[in-house]
């Protein structure tokens, strides 16, 4: 089986950017068809830092085509989108005439110190190096402000679920759905300069057998994997899914993976 520690440093940099890149050329299968978040999520994010997102000044790094940022909006919080994408931020602009978005990235982003409330990563923080990161957020960030990291990952206890994940790992030969397990404090910042903690949200949705696989290609690995191969995986997939699901709607699962920490309240 293939692991990172398997990978040259070089090809290993080498992937990860063109899998950071990928999403560019498929934003507008990512719009439509990637889950959105629970309110109980914004929730916790309120409870953590002791004041409600309204009227908060929040900034949504990689924000993507603006599933997390609508949401932010939607709860009052006057947000500005960070993106380093052009064609993740052609479908945010679509989507979001009226919200604010520049182009950067969490390494260096383009803000002025000690300026937000809450900073906010959604499903983001992995595509940076927690090097640059982790002080970026605490230069960005006022004093008792909110650094919010969190991941959509699939309910593996949920049995179809599990079996979906394994046939994913073997056609890519690794195992995918245990970096997801491993998301946490530890993996985010390694030097626990920011304290994090971690929750776990529990939702779901039900759409359809097109929705879910359109979905489930619009991760990097996937993007990045050749034509045919993805063809003949999908065609498989959709087997596997109509005989657990006759109806063709899919009930996807998942646990909501959130980092939380704050900045101590004087700088």
């Amino acid at each position: 089986m293939t692991t990172h520690g398997a990978i040259p440093p070089s090809a290993r940099s080498a992937a990860h950017t063109a899998r950071a890149h990928s999403f560019n050329s498929a934003a507008a299968q990512y719009a439509a068809n990637r889950p959105s978040y629970p309110p109980a999520l914004f929730d916790a994010l309120e409870e953590h830092a002791g004041r409600p997102l309204a009227g908060s000044r929040v900034v949504d790094v990689g924000a993507g085509t603006g599933i997390a940022t609508a949401r932010l909006h939607a709860r009052g919080a006057d947000v500005i989108a960070v993106e380093p994408g052009a064609g993740m931020a052609v479908e945010f602009r679509r989507a979001l005439p009226g919200v604010p978005i520049v182009r950067g990235d969490g390494n260096a982003l383009p803000l002025a110190d000690h300026s937000a409330d809450f900073l906010t990563y959604a499903q983001a923080w992995h595509w940076t190096d927690p090097a640059f990161s982790v002080p970026e957020a605490l230069r960005v960030l006022r004093p008792g402000g909110t650094l919010a990291l969190w991941w959509n990952t699939e309910a593996l206890d949920v049995p179809w679920i599990a079996e979906a994940a394994r046939r994913v790992d073997r056609h890519f030969d690794h195992e995918l759905s245990a970096e997801r397990r491993d998301l946490g404090p530890g993996v985010a910042d390694p030097t626990d300069r920011l304290g994090l903690v971690r929750r776990e949200i529990r939702w779901s949705r039900r759409v359809p057998v097109d929705t879910h696989l359109a979905n489930l290609t619009s991760h990097s690995v996937f993007l990045t994997d050749t034509a045919e191969r993805r063809a003949a995986f999908l065609a498989d997939e959709r087997r596997h899914l109509l005989a657990a699901f006759p109806d063709g709607v899919v009930e996807e699962t998942y646990v909501v993976v959130l980092l939380l920490a704050r900045t101590p309240v004087t700088a």
